[in-house]
């Protein structure tokens, strides 16, 4: 166990966490600051509190970074200086939303200064009609760095679950040694026990199927562009691109306002797919389910998955009465209020409500726990069963 921290200690932490006074004197704790904490204290004041702006390393604790993209670089280069990545990245998008320096983000300099993570992503993306061509360049760079990011820690695991379901989903009476389905094989046989001997002998073998080149399963991911869902859009889109390479998954991707666009031909590269999507606009998921119909060619033999908050500005009932006849049909429908880290997110309730109770099972995933999901999904199990028991609370309920 770690010993306790001092008095000074504990005065030098809490002045850090209060900041100065109005005048920037006394706080009340009576602890001073010097050297690197102080440089700590200034890039702090300059984000979180209010008052006339000075420079990043001193002068009065109240301050700002103003519009300077000079004194916005220092900046940056101060907060890596004093924190850790996680924090830094934490501070970035604070700056950018509470000091309003999107202006910037169109100037490849001040790109090139900010730590690439999720959240820029989804503001480049937000912000890519208006970038000029030398700072596209440089946001396509950010983005990939993110995208390479994502796929190292999920485009593997994804891979491999979607497979192995495809696997499982093909059973045969013959199978080779290493596709032995013991457990199946076992309860295939359990008529064979012969419980003098205590052993079972069995009558057949069941086990995995070889895939074949053919297409065993079809997914559809519609992926709703609103500005609300910029990181599920982001998580959507890269893990779309890295299902296309399952050969016996045929993967469509689109993303929808109150317009369709079909990312499918662009799945070769998840950058060229992120920056197809056009975050912000209006909402019509109708519409965008209407187009996926016209996707599927084997109902019984595909997983529709959508990514929205469920905030239509379509007619209201359409959607509801499109996926309860896309579910008779026998295609496995679920929707993912959000895919990403944030947790629980704000959407529609009583629309959430009404496509549980027509099978469409809606609910926040994260993103580490996304193969598992595709993979139940592929093997038509009950997934309003597995969100439960993997912790995923279906938002079919009321809210509180």
């Amino acid at each position: 166990m770690s010993a306790a921290p001092s008095e000074a200690e504990r005065l030098r932490r809490w002045r850090l966490v209060l900041g100065g006074g109005d005048d920037g004197g006394d706080d009340g704790t009576g602890a001073g600051l010097s050297g690197d904490d102080a440089g700590m204290d200034a890039v702090l004041a300059a984000l979180y509190d209010r008052g006339p702006e000075v420079g990043a390393r001193g002068g009065r604790r109240q301050a700002g970074l103003g519009r300077s993209s000079p004194q916005v670089a220092r900046w940056l280069g101060d907060i890596r200086r004093y924190f850790p990545t996680s924090v830094v990245q934490v501070m970035q998008r604070d700056a950018i939303e509470r000091l309003d320096l999107t202006r910037l983000l169109l100037e490849p300099e001040m790109l090139s200064a900010l730590e690439p993570d999720i959240h820029l992503v989804g503001t480049l993306l937000a912000l890519q009609a208006y970038l000029p061509d030398e700072a596209r360049a440089t946001a396509r760079r950010v983005v990939a760095t993110v995208v390479a990011e994502i796929e190292a820690r999920l485009a593997r695991p994804l891979q491999q679950a979607t497979a192995g379901a495809l696997r499982r989903h093909l059973r045969t009476r013959r199978p080779r040694p290493g596709d032995v389905d013991w457990h199946r094989t076992i309860r295939a046989n359990l008529r064979h026990w012969l419980p003098d001997r205590r052993v079972l002998v069995p009558d057949h073998l069941v086990g995995f199927g070889r895939l074949a080149p053919a297409v065993q399963r079809e997914l559809v991911i519609a992926i709703d562009q609103s500005g609300s869902m910029a990181e599920s859009a982001v998580y959507a889109g890269v893990m779309g691109a890295a299902l296309a390479s399952v050969p016996a998954l045929e993967t469509s991707v689109v993303a929808f306002s109150t317009e369709v666009v079909d990312l499918t031909g662009l799945l070769h590269d998840p950058v060229d797919v992120l920056f197809g999507i056009q975050l912000g606009g209006g909402t019509d998921i109708n519409r965008a389910v209407a187009y996926c119909e016209g996707l599927i060619s084997r109902p019984a033999d595909t997983v529709l998955v959508i990514v929205s908050d469920l905030y239509e500005g379509g007619l209201a009932g359409e959607v509801e009465a499109r996926l309860a006849a896309l579910t008779r049909a026998g295609v496995t429908a679920v929707v993912l209020l959000a895919l990403s880290d944030e947790g629980a997110p704000a959407h529609d309730h009583a629309r959430a409500s009404v496509l549980a109770a027509l099978g469409v099972p809606c609910f926040a995933c994260t993103p580490d726990a996304f193969p598992d999901l595709l993979a139940a999904a592929i093997e038509r199990r009950d997934l309003g069963r597995w969100a439960g028991e993997h912790g995923f609370v279906s938002s079919s309920a009321s809210p509180p």
